[in-house]
């Protein structure tokens, strides 16, 4: 019974500490990533590599590496549709607003997997190495529209306009390499909805 309880108590713990850990990826991708209109591609691209199987450890051996190293540029941001203007905008206003935090190229800081003296984690990364592509388009407007739970981050509503937000979300996608883009919009932005009888 007691090497159940550790067994059980181990694989919990393991799960908790790879919540915040990001996703191996294959290092190229052979696929060219969707658009992020509204309207869905008529024919989704094919990936070369699925997702890893439930249970397979994608947690790295290194407990902070860098995240500016995990992050492979994109090659082909031209057929996500995000818009070059828009992307400019975002990046200025990003730059001004949500550098001093999340760092100059959505890179971070060392050390952000780990909680300060008062107990609060480090702003993320949003360059594609972290979490925040696990999110929609609609749920990373409402957290930088009404800011984090405890604080942490403050509220941007009524400092930036919709458009000014969705300009940073923009260029923040423009970040992300494609694998992590084409997985995002598969999988979070456009996962298909439970038919309902």
């Amino acid at each position: 019974m007691n090497m159940r309880l550790l067994l059980l108590a181990s694989l919990a713990a393991g799960l908790i500490a790879g919540c915040g850990e990001p996703k191996q990826l294959a290092s190229s991708s052979a696929t060219t990533p969707p658009s992020a209109t509204e309207t869905a591609p008529s024919e989704a691209p094919q990936t070369s590599s699925a997702p890893p199987a439930a249970g397979s450890s994608t947690v790295p051996a290194e407990p902070t590496p860098p995240a500016a190293a995990q992050v492979e540029q994109p090659k082909n941001l031209a057929a996500r549709k995000l818009g070059s203007e828009k992307i400019k905008r975002g990046e200025e206003i990003y730059r001004k607003n949500c550098a001093s935090c999340h760092g100059p190229n959505g890179e971070a800081t060392p050390g952000w997997r780990t909680p300060g003296p008062d107990g609060r984690y480090p702003p993320p990364p949003l360059d594609g190495s972290a979490h925040a592509w696990h999110h929609s388009t609609e749920t990373l407007e409402k957290m930088i529209q009404d800011g984090s739970v405890d604080g942490a981050m403050p509220a941007w509503k009524g400092k930036l306009t919709d458009q000014q937000i969705g300009d940073v979300i923009a260029w923040i996608k423009s970040l992300w390499p494609d694998e992590v883009y084409d997985i995002w919009y598969k999988e979070i932005e456009n996962k298909p909805q439970p038919k309902q009888n």
